[in-house]
C-alpha cells in the first residue's frame, strides 16, 4: 500500500481522520508535527518562538523526507507542510496525498476560541491564509475529499479509494 498523506488547513481534521483511517486500514498513524516535537523535545510553538519559522520549516522538510521512507502508514501533516513544493516532492515518493477540503466556516466551528491556535485570534488573517493555502493543497493533492463530514465518514470515504 502507498502511504496516505493527509493535508489541509488547521482544523480540517487531519489528525482525527488520520487516526480513524489508520484504524480502518489496520496500519500505523503518524503525525509530522508530533514527530518533530518528539525529536526536538519541545512543542512546535516553542520552536517557532526560539528559532523562528525558517528553522521549523527545515525540520519539517527533514521530517517529510523521513516519513517518505516509511511503509504502510497514514500521515497527518502540519497545516503549512504541503504548501511547500520541496515537502510535496519529498513526501510524494511512495505516497498519495489526500486534501481534506473543509470549509472555513466548519474549521472555525471546530477550532472555536481555542488558545492553542493563535492564528485564529484574528479570523480575518486566518481566512486570508486559508484562501492563500487552498490552491497549494489542491496542487499537492492526488485526491480531494469533502472535509466537512464527520471524521468517521471522511475516513471511510478515503478507505474506499485505497481498497
Amino acid at each position: 500500500m502507498n502511504n496516505i498523506v493527509l493535508c489541509g488547513f488547521m482544523g480540517s481534521g487531519k489528525t482525527v481522520v488520520g487516526k480513524e483511517l489508520a484504524k480502518i486500514l489496520g496500519v500505523k498513524f503518524v503525525d509530522t508535527d508530533e514527530l518533530i516535537e518528539k525529536e526536538q523535545g519541545v512543542a512546535i510553538k516553542a520552536i517557532f518562538a526560539t528559532h523562528g519559522e525558517d528553522y521549523f520549516r527545515e525540520l519539517e522538510y527533514e521530517m517529510c523526507r523521513k516519513v517518505a521512507q516509511m511503509k504502510n502508514v497514514v500521515v497527518s501533516t502540519g497545516g503549512g507542510a504541503m504548501t511547500f513544493e520541496r515537502n510535496v516532492n519529498a513526501i510524494k515518493n511512495g505516497s498519495k496525498v489526500v486534501f481534506l477540503d473543509a470549509s472555513f466556516d466548519v474549521i472555525c466551528e471546530r477550532i472555536g476560541n481555542s488558545t492553542t491556535r493563535p492564528l485564529f485570534n484574528d479570523r480575518q488573517k486566518a481566512k486570508e491564509l486559508y484562501d492563500e493555502r487552498k490552491s497549494k493543497y489542491l496542487a499537492a493533492a492526488d485526491y480531494v475529499i469533502d472535509g466537512d463530514m464527520s471524521a468517521r465518514k471522511t475516513a471511510l470515504e478515503i478507505a474506499e479509494i485505497f481498497r
